[in-house]
């Protein structure tokens, strides 16, 4: 299946809404890479989307390059130098303290492009620096239901439609709404697929990251002495 999207507003190739990704704040985020990054350090945020994390980063004093897919999304991202492609084919020149890989990319159902994503990490992070790697933990995936969600504010996502299509593979809908004080009520939905994984990444010795799931690995990360972590996102 095919991810999509509906709704007011540009909506990316993977289905992303556009307007309503603009709406989202940070979530802990740049707390995190303020962890293991030096002061004013460089930070490559893949998947930046509409910038919710980069601005947060910028105002903290970091040097950031956002790249996203969609010029769409990429349009609305200030204060930092942006790079238009995709992650698994991005080859800059230069190397970073800290690189970011958003928006749970790495459960991508395709293994091939999932050891592009890492393998793109690899290539762009300093030798002992930090790779962040945002993924669905397995019980999350377990837990996922028709018309479970959260309301933040004056936003509502739900989702509204889960199946397991296949052994490990699922396909979801979720719905986005927003409702101002003025009674302007604006509804996206998002389809995409999703890989439940046991484990977003796999370390061995002397805190080196090898970067995959179990059991079928991936390209280590960052020449061997680059710390990593990971921060799991749940509905």
């Amino acid at each position: 299946m095919r991810n999509s999207g509906t709704g007011p507003g540009p909506i990316t190739p993977d289905g992303s809404p556009v307007d309503f990704y603009s709406l989202l704040p940070p979530s802990g985020e740049p707390e995190l890479v303020a962890q293991v990054t030096p002061p004013g350090g460089a930070v490559l945020e893949l998947g930046a989307g509409v910038g919710r994390v980069t601005h947060a980063l910028v105002e903290h004093g970091f040097e950031v390059v956002a790249v996203d897919e969609s010029a769409e999304m990429l349009a609305r991202v200030r204060g930092a130098d942006t790079v238009l492609g995709r992650v698994q084919e991005l080859r800059l020149d230069r190397r970073f303290d800290t690189v970011m890989l958003a928006s749970q990319l790495v459960n991508t159902v395709n293994d091939a492009d999932r050891r592009e994503l890492l393998a793109a990490c690899a290539r762009h992070v300093k030798a002992g620096g930090a790779v962040l790697i945002q993924w669905m933990p397995a019980d999350a995936h377990d837990r996922w239901q028709t018309g479970m969600g959260r309301q933040d504010g004056d936003i509502t996502i739900t989702m509204a439609a889960v199946e397991e299509v296949s052994p490990g593979i699922y396909h979801a809908t979720m719905r986005y709404s927003y409702g101002d004080s003025n009674g302007d009520d604006k509804v996206w939905t998002q389809s995409f697929s999703s890989k439940h994984r046991r484990r977003a990444v796999r370390r061995t010795g002397r805190g080196r990251a090898a970067a995959g799931t179990v059991p079928d690995g991936g390209p280590h990360v960052g020449g061997g002495e680059a710390r990593l972590k990971e921060a799991a996102f749940t509905l």
